[in-house]
């Protein structure tokens, strides 16, 4: 992989871990609910699914599922009724305690699944491991090089803008003590997870 292509992939992957969509929104409201600590269980759980996703596309099957439109139309609305679920789940579940420890939080094995099984169902990925990841590709390599740089790559960079989500939604959480506030940043958080959802699947509709 040459260097112009792996700096296009920092680009792409580091602004896309940056995009406020469903899993960013899901870190969010855990750091904002729990704590930093908790918060990272969920990212490393979407960091997982993206492992997956890395093997989809250079296995080529994401790029077959786009040939088959009924079966890419399911597996959108399937993610967006996922996203809309754990979307309502953070807009009128339970506010954050400022005096909740990382210990309160519910099991690790919980944050983490829920985590996998966002990105996994997610349309996001799609977009971003279905579409474009293909391209960074080059045919006339050998595949295992790319794949693991490809993949060091793409854990880093997701994981460094989670973290840095996570870290800022436990310093709000330190001075936001007004209920109606707390429930305001929640219905954001779970508005812009349904909008980024719905962004997804539109953006790859000329794919289905």
């Amino acid at each position: 992989m040459s260097l112009e292509v792996w700096l296009a992939l920092v680009a792409l992957f580091g602004i896309g871990g940056l995009t406020p969509g469903p899993a960013v929104m899901l870190v969010l409201a855990s750091a904002f609910r729990y704590g930093f600590r908790p918060a990272m269980l969920a990212a490393l759980g979407i960091a997982s699914a993206n492992v997956l996703w890395l093997l989809l596309a250079a296995s080529g099957a994401a790029a077959l599922l786009t040939a088959f439109p009924r079966a890419f139309l399911a597996m959108k609305l399937f993610g967006f009724a996922v996203i809309c679920y754990l979307a309502l789940t953070i807009m009128f579940g339970p506010l954050p305690d400022t005096q909740a420890r990382a210990e309160d939080a519910p099991p690790r094995a919980r944050l983490f699944s829920k985590a996998l099984a966002l990105q996994l169902s997610s349309p996001m990925p799609l977009v971003y491991f279905g579409l474009l990841l293909p391209t960074y590709f080059a045919s006339d390599l050998p595949l295992m090089p790319q794949l693991g740089i490809m993949l060091v790559t793409i854990t880093t960079t997701e994981l460094l803008g989670l973290g840095a989500y996570a870290f800022g939604a436990q310093k709000i959480r330190e001075w936001m003590t007004s209920p109606r506030t707390a429930r305001g940043f929640n219905l954001v958080i779970g508005l812009v997870m349904v909008a980024s959802g719905l962004w997804a699947i539109f953006s790859t509709s000329g794919a289905s």
